[in-house]
């Protein structure tokens, strides 16, 4: 495993990564990898403070189901019996359980994009997020932006959790930030959990975030603090295993029941389907992501990413084992990082995994290929999932990019369009053999 890690870091250029996995209570493996701060050469700790991004979501929806249970809000409240917004796309009240489900039927309208990309430096449109009114100035007109009655459609919406972060504040009487840190942070241990920029500024332990340039140079960048409900926590890998400890024993911390097993379970139920996944029948519940079949078990996570810092925390209910990932850039998916640490836990092979079983086929297909007697060459790379076939001659130059058709451990087929006809690269694997059949050319890999 650690030498999996190590090669998607090496890959992707990923700076730092902490890791921790929990097992029935303890946690049984613990790691930092590489640099929380390059310049100083200072290593990636398990205590190490990383922003985790939309992970929040999962503590937002917590708190939700917390004062549900007090009695203090529904589930099937309008958000206008708390908040001073009229929000009725096709003339029907978007609800709370809208809003944790992203199924209000308003696409996303970006403005965490446009934070984070304008704190970090790159040109995007100036969104000052700094209170409920700004929020609602932001919303104003966005009932004709929606595009499915509320409850149809899945549209993954920050703005939807950034509006459940001050319906807890109209609730509860108390900042988002009090209610989070007296109910959930300070029950569980989490001494290194926190909102606050005052927090990290001193912290020696806090993970420098950086992006990368177009020459894969690491450039240390700054840390978008305007991020609310939907994203702004900042956490450590051992500060959420404390927090899975909360879901693996069913509400339950230190004797002390902080939510009910039900509300745990309606958390965990897909909701509503998601029209892109990771694995099969990916559907949403209540500020998690759920896998239905996970190598045979459900696996209940999240992800979280505001570009400098990256997140990944997952948890399988009836096995008691969880892991959480942590990153200060954007580099390999964590959530395939997570994945495979669980299937290892799970002592399954990992390449039973769909998105492994692919990166192995990519990096046989990857390389050089010829015609007959050289008289043509090509390249075929990677981005992703994406298939590049280049050509690098003096004066010809080019590359085009394919799409997956199907994939097994022996052929692959990829198309694209190309004049309005519809192209596909065909590949046949024997052993170390490789043959493209890309239109009327067969080529053969001859090299890396």
């Amino acid at each position: 495993f650690e030498a999996y890690v190590f090669e998607k870091m090496s890959k992707t250029k990923l700076p730092g990564l902490s890791i921790a996995v929990v097992k029935e209570g303890e946690v049984i493996y613990t790691r930092g990898f590489g640099f929380r701060n390059l310049e100083s050469a200072a290593p990636m700790t398990p205590q190490t403070r990383v922003g985790i991004g939309s992970v929040t979501k999962s503590f937002t929806a917590l708190a939700v189901m917390m004062l549900s249970e007090e009695g203090k809000l529904r589930l099937q409240d309008p958000i206008e019996a708390f908040l001073p917004l009229r929000l009725q796309p096709f003339g029907q009240p978007v609800q709370i359980w809208h809003l944790l489900t992203h199924s209000s039927g308003i696409p996303a309208t970006a403005y965490a994009e446009a934070l984070i990309y304008h704190t970090v430096g790159e040109e995007a449109t100036w969104v000052p997020m700094g209170s409920f009114g700004d929020l609602k100035a932001f919303l104003e007109g966005a009932e004709p932006w929606a595009v499915a009655r509320p409850g149809q459609r899945f549209f993954y919406l920050n703005e939807g959790y950034r509006l459940l972060g001050h319906i807890i504040e109209a609730v509860s009487g108390k900042t988002y930030e009090e209610f989070i840190e007296e109910r959930i942070l300070k029950p569980l241990g989490m001494k290194r959990t926190t909102l606050r920029q005052r927090d990290v500024a001193s912290d020696p332990d806090w993970a420098t975030p950086y992006l990368l340039d177009g020459n894969g140079k690491h450039l240390p960048s700054r840390f978008p603090f305007g991020v609310f409900a939907d994203g702004g926590l900042i956490s450590t890998t051992l500060d959420l295993c404390r927090y899975l400890q909360l879901y693996l024993h069913r509400g339950e911390s230190n004797g002390e029941q902080l939510v009910s097993s039900q509300s745990l379970e309606q958390m965990e139920t897909p909701h509503i389907s998601r029209p892109s996944s990771l694995l099969a029948d990916e559907g949403y519940g209540l500020g998690w992501s759920i896998h239905p079949d996970f190598l045979g078990h459900k696996l209940v996570s999240h992800e979280g990413s505001v570009l400098v810092h990256t997140a990944f925390l997952g948890y399988i209910p009836d096995l008691e084992i969880g892991v959480a990932v942590l990153a200060n850039a954007s580099g390999h998916p964590l959530v395939q990082i997570g994945m495979v640490a669980l299937a290892g836990v799970l002592g399954k092979n990992p390449e039973a995994l769909p998105f492994v079983q692919n990166q192995k086929l990519f990096s046989q297909i990857a390389g050089r290929y010829e015609t007959f007697k050289g008289t043509m060459q090509l390249r075929a790379s990677f981005q992703g999932d994406v298939l590049f076939l280049e050509s690098h001659g003096q004066l010809l130059k080019g590359s085009v990019p394919f799409l997956p058709e199907e994939l097994t451990d022996r052929y692959a087929r990829f198309s694209t369009a190309q004049r309005g006809r519809k192209v596909r690269a065909e590949f046949f694997i024997e052993g170390e053999d490789v043959t493209l059949i890309y239109e009327p050319y067969k080529l053969v890999r001859t090299g890396a």
